[in-house]
């Protein structure tokens, strides 16, 4: 081993005068001929790797020696390796390298080797180059099976699909957290599963996961406990403890505890609970870092549509009246039923105020998320009741409560929610020489996550995980798909590119775990009483067509390996599932794709651009800028923002994919400076009557991007 310069294959850059960063805040000006200055950008790359990279990475003269010394000194998991024949290692490196990949922006790079690469113990040198960590994640996730460790080098090294952080940054170390993306857990009302609750949270933080918890079954402030009246003391400071928890527990400080606590809307707490996110509220209840997101059923649109007050009812009287947790009623259909029921006490709030608080908040904090509870039970396609969402409210799975024994062991052990998530970009998906089998690819892939994941320590999780084999393959890059191709988000050209494209992936999911179910012999536990089962499921694919319209996507998908299913082919399909069955409980869930899509240079999840130049402040560095993937200075037409957009497009688009999609999509909303609390009502309602099934953050455009005024800046010629 030698500490020389590794080779990036970098042809020298010209004005060697500018560092990287100097280089890439010049994709933010506008040159001498009035362009955007696209080839800074890349220069700015190739100087990050001469200027810094290089002389950072521990060098060594062959991969035989690299593993040998990875091994050896604790950095590679060497159970990973030995699973594959003497030599298959050596060409798992090789085929990633062969495609010389480089990084087409300075801020994928810069992501990369700042979030994702093995670093040595002291943190200062890297261990890894990006083919590295691909080939040593494949190989993890293939666990012996050399085909598909080639197969999914394949996909992520074409940039078709790239695992979700915790998986990237995971798979093959010795030094790690668990490949999970997040976690949702329920908490009953009870002090033993609120102390299980907060254990699950460190556990499972700890371990690397974002962490949700539900709220809604604890009795509200003034309960009685014991038939002992006002004694309880609400949701409130279950909250606060949360809170500390996260804070505590992170994953080997490489990434910070997150959490999210998801609380019914006509639970008496709902007005003091979103209080807590208020600007000047008071700090022994205000919450800083803990995420929030409220369940609203359809009977609060109907009330707040006739102005009517809305009733909130004590959920230690719910579950005493109907034997149920408060979370399991739909209180849609037992509205009135509980109105009239006096062994329930309830109290009442206006619903107009209700969504006018939550409008006043969203524009104060982003927060909160919002469920609607009603639309995501009547299109899901599995028994029981989805109770609540996640950190990033694309998750929506059954969960089941567990019972505790008042030494805080199981009684009953439930079932709770982990999400195996990785994205496709859309545009190379399309790309692909073979879609079916890149869409089979990560299917396997994410299932492998499930598979390997054993979180003995949350047993709720655990057999969650195992008996539901759930994951959720997610999209990204739509709106730089669309541009490269001449597309405008939104226009009736790009929603039926989204209807038709979602369908299709759809099909090979369901096609790939139907797969997976007839090789392994197994299906996910409750699929019998699944409307896979039955074969209401796939109605709406019998009885129309998910085929192109326009001619410009029909164009698209004849160009590509995209085999549009037919009736006869979802027939066909239907036909297998109900005969072998399906592996995997759960398939699709579309996150908002933070640092994954920068790598992978696509724009984020679904939703439009926010800039043509986006602007990140980037620890220690400052501001770096991204520039909108595939855009040129001749296209930047097709490059409006989610601002200049509007929010009826980006719902428009997200309705037409969610009707593909068997959990949700992370929708965030985006309002100019002028907007209202009324036009933010008027855009949830918009969302609930399209089908939208949950609501992530609330953006607002500031008035200007504070120190960015400048003239001939990219970023601020909005």
């Amino acid at each position: 081993m030698a500490d020389t310069l590794t080779d990036t294959g970098s042809e020298s850059v010209r004005s060697p005068e500018l560092d990287y960063h100097a280089l890439n805040a010049k994709l933010n000006l506008y040159g001498a001929d009035g362009k955007i200055q696209f080839d800074a950008d890349r220069q700015a790359a190739r100087q990050y790797f001469l200027q810094h990279v290089n002389q950072n990475t521990v060098f060594f003269h062959d991969i035989e020696e690299k593993l040998e010394y990875l091994v050896e000194e604790g950095y590679y998991d060497p159970t990973v390796l030995a699973k594959y024949r003497e030599g298959f290692p050596k060409e798992a490196f090789k085929a990633a390298y062969a495609h010389k990949f480089r990084f087409e922006t300075f801020l994928g790079a810069f992501k990369y080797y700042t979030s994702y690469t093995l670093k040595t113990f002291d943190g200062k040198r890297y261990l890894e180059r990006f083919e590295d960590r691909v080939a040593t994640v494949a190989m993890a996730l293939a666990d012996g099976d050399e085909q598909l460790a080639l197969d999914l080098i394949e996909e992520i090294m074409s940039g078709r699909f790239q695992p979700a952080t915790p998986t990237f940054l995971n798979e093959g170390k010795v030094q790690r957290g668990e490949p999970v993306s997040c976690f949702l857990v329920r908490i009953e009302d009870n002090m033993e599963s609120i102390s299980r609750g907060i254990n699950s949270a460190l556990q499972l933080s700890k371990r690397g996961g974002g962490v949700a918890l539900l709220l809604t079954n604890l009795r509200e402030m003034g309960a009685p406990i014991k038939r002992i009246e006002n004694q309880s003391s609400g949701v409130i400071p279950v909250m606060k403890l949360l809170e500390d928890s996260f804070s505590y527990a992170n994953q080997l400080g490489a990434r910070q505890g997150a959490g999210a606590v998801y609380l019914h809307a006509h639970h008496p707490d709902i007005m003091r609970f979103l209080d807590t996110k208020r600007e000047n509220a008071d700090e022994k209840i205000r919450i800083k870092t803990l995420s929030l997101g409220v369940v609203i059923p359809d009977i609060t649109f109907e009330l707040a549509k006739k102005n009517e007050d809305m009733y909130l009812f004590s959920p230690y009287d719910v579950e005493r009246v109907y034997g149920v947790p408060f979370s399991e009623i739909s209180v849609t259909e037992k509205y009135h039923e509980m109105v009239d029921d006096g062994r329930i006490r309830k109290s009442k709030i206006n619903a107009r105020q209700f969504f006018q608080t939550i409008a006043e908040l969203q524009f104060e904090s982003g927060y909160p998320y919002v469920m609607f509870e009603d639309t995501v039970n009547k299109t899901n396609p599995i028994k029981g009741k989805v109770v609540m969402s996640n950190l990033c409210s694309e998750i929506l799975q059954v969960s089941e409560a567990s019972e505790l024994n008042a030494d805080l062991t199981y009684a009953h052990v439930g079932k709770d929610i982990s999400c195996n998530l990785g994205s496709l970009n859309i545009a190379k998906t399309m790309d692909s020489p073979d879609f079916s089998r890149t869409i089979r690819t990560a299917v396997w892939a994410l299932t492998a996550v499930s598979d390997q994941t054993d979180i003995e320590s949350v047993p709720s999780i655990q057999r969650g995980n195992r008996e539901s084999h759930a994951i959720g393959l997610g999209q990204m890059n739509l709106h730089g798909f669309l541009a490269r191709e001449s597309i405008h988000y939104g226009s009736e050209e790009a929603l039926d590119f989204t209807n038709v494209y979602f369908a299709s992936v759809l099909f090979e999911a369901l096609k790939a775990s139907c797969e997976l179910a007839r090789e392994r012999n197994e299906r996910f536990v409750g699929f019998e009483e699944s409307k896979y089962a039955t074969g209401e499921f796939f109605e709406k694919y019998l009885n129309q067509d998910f085929v192109p319209t326009t001619e410009r996507v029909k164009e698209l998908f004849a160009a590509s390996s995209v085999h549009v299913p037919s009736r006869e082919d979802w027939a066909r399909l239907a036909q297998q599932v109900r005969e072998y069955g399906l592996y995997n409980r759960n398939l699709q869930a579309v996150p908002p794709t933070g640092s994954i899509s920068y790598i992978n240079n696509s724009t984020s999840s679904i939703h439009p651009i926010v800039a043509k130049v986006e602007i990140r402040k980037e620890g220690k560095i400052g501001r770096v800028y991204y520039p909108a993937p595939y855009m040129t200075n001749d296209n930047l037409e097709y490059y409006k923002d989610a601002y200049e957009i509007g929010y009826k497009a980006i719902i428009d688009t997200y309705a037409v994919a969610t009707q593909h999609v068997d959990q949700g999509l992370s929708l965030t909303l985006f309002f100019p400076d002028t907007a209202t609390t009324r036009d933010l009502n008027k855009a949830q309602i918009y969302a609930w009557r399209k089908g939208i099934k949950t609501i992530y953050y609330v953006r607002l455009r500031q008035a200007a991007l504070e120190g960015t005024e400048v003239e001939g800046c990219v970023s601020c010629m909005l």
